[in-house]
């Protein structure tokens, strides 16, 4: 086992080799997600603007089971740091059944919406039947989304962040092979075009589920469904669920609002659509780093606020918020002058290269901001501060960017899209540390 006691050692040390394998998880996800981006890409247009359509959908659905993993990590790593193993493997045992249940009734309501929401979302007759090829099949391996996502913050939670890199890594390597096979047809196997991406991506999660299920039972040895009891469902999912509601509602107002961001784009057209999509994903991989660093704050502040350490709390954050700063600023340097090359890589559609790379010219300069929320919202959801953590998100994307974007939109049109989302990082960043410096001192 590769458990990891985050309430002593050096801080930066810890960050650093917790950080580097979390990397390369985070990396083998945008892997993930660029193969279909790519593979898609290469049947045209429509079926890479069919995918764009579905990015809203698919990321609610991921909100909701990252909120059910922020709340999982919080209790469990609190309890980690008080060094009581039992509520560990009871906490972590009812988080996967709460996960079991989610995913089913995601899955039911998600089959039987695709019409209506789609619909909401401004998809017209062109680009309905790839979506519905897409999303009929991917609903129907929700679980096998939600529960490695659930114990792969349970891992964490423990300060085990190989393991989650690893399960990360194998859906990428097993989705990048099965790709092509099932777009484009290989041997027996017709080409299914985009339904064979969602075929391709129900496969290789269906290979993360068995792992990570055989990870917490038998390696880690903090999941067994032998010590559930119906009693004590509701308590202990309370517990979760009081972090977690909270987390999974803000999470869902960012599918929402780029929801309402991708109607806005879709009003210029598939190639606007298309080239924000490409651009998007491309952001998901330059991200990658301070994702990782922000997916190990949690941990860290959970751990230490089990074990009453609160000046290591703000020493942790102090190092973490000057690193997205002057890192994001060199980030911002490579994207403005790799963009054009990059999107390239994707599509030779000089209409859609165009939109991609003005948002890779506007949105990264902000990154730094958007590192500091993310460290926050994490520092804020360990401390069992759900409901500020929420607002952050809640003031950042519906009271600031989407009313902002659909104003200057009429004026300035997608450039002001792009500069009204770098412009609400700056200011929730700001409004961010001001709240946790106030926690942290009552």
């Amino acid at each position: 086992m590769a458990r990891r006691d985050l309430t002593q050692g050096h801080i930066t040390e810890h960050f650093v080799s917790l950080t580097i394998p979390m990397i390369l998880g985070i990396l083998g996800l945008v892997a993930f997600n660029l193969a279909d981006t790519y593979f898609v890409g290469k049947l045209g247009t429509t079926q890479m603007a069919a995918l764009t359509f579905t990015f809203p959908v698919v990321l609610l659905l991921n909100s909701l089971n990252l909120g059910l993993g922020i709340g999982a990590s919080a209790i469990i790593s609190k309890a980690f740091g008080q060094k009581d193993h039992q509520a560990v493997k009871e906490l972590s045992s009812y988080s996967i059944l709460l996960g079991f249940t989610f995913a089913l009734i995601a899955s039911f309501i998600g089959l039987i919406t695709i019409k209506p929401v789609f619909s909401l979302l401004g998809a017209d007759q062109s680009v309905f039947p790839y979506i519905k090829d897409y999303m009929s099949i991917w609903y129907l391996g929700v679980p096998f989304v939600v529960i490695p996502m659930i114990g792969n913050s349970i891992i964490r939670a423990l300060g085990d962040t190989k393991v989650p890199s690893m399960v990360m890594m194998l859906a990428a390597v097993t989705n990048i092979i099965l790709d092509p096979i099932f777009i484009f047809g290989l041997g027996p196997v017709p080409a299914f075009g985009v339904k064979g991406a969602a075929i391709a991506t129900v496969l290789s999660r269906s290979i993360t589920f068995s792992t990570a299920l055989y990870i917490l039972i038998h390696r880690e040895k903090v999941v067994s469904f032998k010590i559930i009891k119906i009693k004590s469902i509701i308590p202990i999912w309370k517990k979760i669920l009081y972090i977690a509601l909270p987390n999974a509602a803000s999470r869902m107002i960012l599918p929402i609002g780029l929801g309402i961001i991708t109607g806005l784009i879709s009003t210029y057209g598939l190639d606007a659509i298309a080239g924000y999509g490409i651009a998007t994903r491309v952001e998901y991989f330059a991200l990658a780093i301070s994702q990782a660093l922000a997916s190990v704050i949690p941990v860290f502040v959970g751990q230490n606020f089990g074990a009453g350490d609160f000046d290591r709390i703000k020493e942790g954050i102090r190092i973490s918020r000057k690193f997205m700063l002057s890192f994001n600023a060199g980030l911002y340097l490579i994207l403005f002058i790799a963009g054009p090359w990059l999107i390239g890589l994707f599509t030779v559609n000089t209409q859609v290269i165009k939109i991609a790379v003005l948002y890779l010219r506007i949105v990264p300069l902000a990154y730094g901001f958007q590192g500091i929320i993310l460290v926050l919202n994490g520092a804020l959801n360990a401390l069992h501060k759900p409901v500020v953590a929420a607002s952050l998100n809640l003031i950042q994307m519906l009271v600031i960017y989407v009313p902002m974007a659909v104003i200057l939109n009429r004026y300035f049109g997608v450039t002001a899209i792009f500069a009204s989302l770098a412009f609400s990082y700056l200011v929730v960043a700001i409004m961010g540390n001001k709240a946790f410096k106030k926690i942290l001192v009552d």
